[in-house]
């Protein structure tokens, strides 16, 4: 079985794809993210908001593969998989796989625009991009270390001492990190990521996906994962489950309002409204 999990960036998806991994017969790739696999042969669209037009033969047999390579190295039946970008194009995914399941998980945007931003202005972490360098399709690795360059280049004159794009790419997503803040982009990323998601979610049967909170998960992880595994199908014990949820904190709840100020936060929610509110309410 594939296991997608859909979310917007800073949502929690790593946490929760590296919790189902400590779980018998479930495995992922040995990197953060896989978003140069899904772009494969479509490097140059400048955003990751491809529509189930953009699926060929190509490259819906290159994914199968690498979804297969990750089923033999690690021996399993079951593989997870987690690229936020993946939020701005589920129908595409479906076009690519099928029969996959989905998990989706959204969060609070005060707590995630507050964590995002701190990413758009993070250092360099060689150790994280030589990861994921491993898995972009040998072809296109002079495209994306040029333009990989020139990122980092633009960040040192960047006035805020930010990249010039980080996490999921929604059409018109160059246009906005020209004219907007570190927060504002990240606020208006949560929410194309949100709301595409969800706009194809309601056109899934039930039995396809799973939806989530983070706020109740990380409350009630053990529970959470519970419930997730049932819909999966997929054996579980409690005792284990306890386990590994034992570190899962809830601290970071509310750490947004408390780190962001209130010209940030109005800045916030006049871009993602109550969308939040909306979605929890659509889907919980």
């Amino acid at each position: 079985m594939d296991i997608i999990i859909i979310g917007a960036a800073r949502s929690g998806t790593n946490m929760l794809r590296d919790l189902l991994c400590e779980l018998d017969d479930l495995a992922t790739w040995p990197c953060d993210e896989i978003n140069y696999i899904w772009r494969y042969g479509q490097k140059e669209i400048e955003h990751d908001q491809f529509t189930p037009n953009d699926a060929t033969n190509k490259n819906k047999k290159y994914i199968a593969k690498q979804f297969d390579w990750v089923r033999e190295k690690y021996n399993v039946d079951n593989v997870i998989e987690k690229t936020c970008a993946n939020s701005l194009r589920v129908d595409f995914v479906n076009e690519v796989i099928p029969n996959a399941k989905y998990i989706f998980l959204f969060r609070d945007p005060i707590d995630v625009v507050a964590s995002a931003e701190i990413r758009w202005k993070a250092e360099l972490d060689i150790k994280y991009l030589l990861a994921k360098a491993r898995f972009i399709p040998f072809a296109d690795i002079p495209y994306y270390g040029s333009k990989y360059l020139l990122n980092r280049v633009k960040k040192i004159f960047n006035k805020e001492k930010r990249l010039s794009y980080w996490g999921p790419k929604y059409k018109e997503f160059e246009k906005d990190a020209q004219r907007m803040s570190a927060i504002e982009i990240s606020a208006k990323q949560w929410l194309e990521s949100v709301e595409q998601s969800a706009q194809s979610f309601r056109k899934m049967p039930n039995d396809k996906y799973i939806a989530l909170d983070y706020n109740t998960f990380v409350n009630n992880p053990a529970g959470e994962l519970s419930r997730i595994l049932q819909f999966l199908g997929l054996e579980h014990d409690e005792k284990i489950l306890k386990k590994i949820t034992a570190n899962v904190s809830n601290k970071s709840i509310g750490k947004g309002y408390d780190s962001i100020n209130e010209k940030k936060l109005d800045q916030v929610y006049e871009i993602v409204g109550n969308k939040y509110l909306e979605v929890k309410s659509e889907f919980l």
